[in-house]
C-alpha cells in the first residue's frame, strides 16, 4: 500500500460516509482491515480509542493511521483525503438546499438515506458489539453458553448501558467508568 492508495481510501470513505464517522466504519473496515493493512483487533481499538477521544472518530482514525504508515505527512493526508469530499458536498448544499427542501424527490432522497444510514451504524455497532463479547472461540465453534460470551465484557456493556439511558450523562463518565472496569475484571 503507498500513500496515494490510502488517501483514495480515505477519500473514497468520506464520500460515501453518510451520517458521519460511526456510518463510515463498516466503509473503513472493508478498506483497511478487509485489505489486511492493519489487524482487526488493532481496528476495534481503534475505533474505541478514536471515539473516546475529542473530535470525531472517522477524522481520528484517518489520522492515526496516515501517521502510522507515512508519518505525520501521512496522518495530514489521509485526515484531507477523508474530509475533503464533506467539505465540497456541504458547501454545493448549503448554496442550494434552500431551492431544493421541498422538492418531493429531495425529501424521498434524504428519507431513504436516514433509513441506510441507520442500517450503516447497526452494522457497526453489531461489528464492535461481537468483538467484544463474543469469545475467540465462538466464531469457531461454541460447544456451550458459557464459551460463546465473555461474560465480564458482556456485563460492563449491559450495565453502561443501562446507565446510559436511565441518567443520560455525558459520555466521558461512561468511558471512564468502563475503563475503571476493565482494569477491576483484569
Amino acid at each position: 500500500m503507498n500513500i496515494l492508495t490510502l488517501c483514495i481510501s480515505f477519500f473514497l470513505t468520506g464520500l460515501f460516509a453518510i451520517g458521519g464517522g460511526l456510518a463510515a466504519i463498516p466503509i473503513m473496515q472493508q478498506f483497511i482491515v478487509d485489505r489486511g493493512w492493519i489487524e482487526p483487533e488493532l481496528f476495534y481499538n481503534m475505533i474505541a480509542v478514536s471515539e473516546s477521544t475529542p473530535g470525531p472518530i472517522g477524522v481520528n482514525m484517518a489520522t492515526y493511521i496516515g501517521f502510522e504508515h507515512y508519518g505525520v505527512l501521512g496522518g495530514i493526508a489521509t485526515t484531507a483525503a477523508l474530509t475533503l469530499p464533506s467539505f465540497v458536498i456541504i458547501l454545493i448544499i448549503a448554496r442550494s438546499y434552500a431551492r431544493f427542501q421541498d422538492n418531493p424527490l429531495v425529501k424521498s432522497g434524504l428519507y431513504g438515506i436516514r433509513a441506510a444510514v441507520c442500517g450503516l451504524i447497526a452494522s457497526a455497532a453489531y461489528s464492535v458489539l461481537s468483538v467484544t463479547v463474543l469469545t475467540p472461540e465462538s466464531f469457531i465453534l461454541a460447544p456451550s453458553l458459557f464459551t460463546l460470551f465473555d461474560f465480564k465484557q458482556l456485563l460492563i456493556y449491559a450495565v453502561i448501558f443501562a446507565l446510559y439511558k436511565i441518567f443520560k450523562k455525558h459520555p466521558i463518565w461512561y468511558i471512564i467508568f468502563g475503563a475503571v472496569c476493565g482494569i477491576a475484571f483484569l
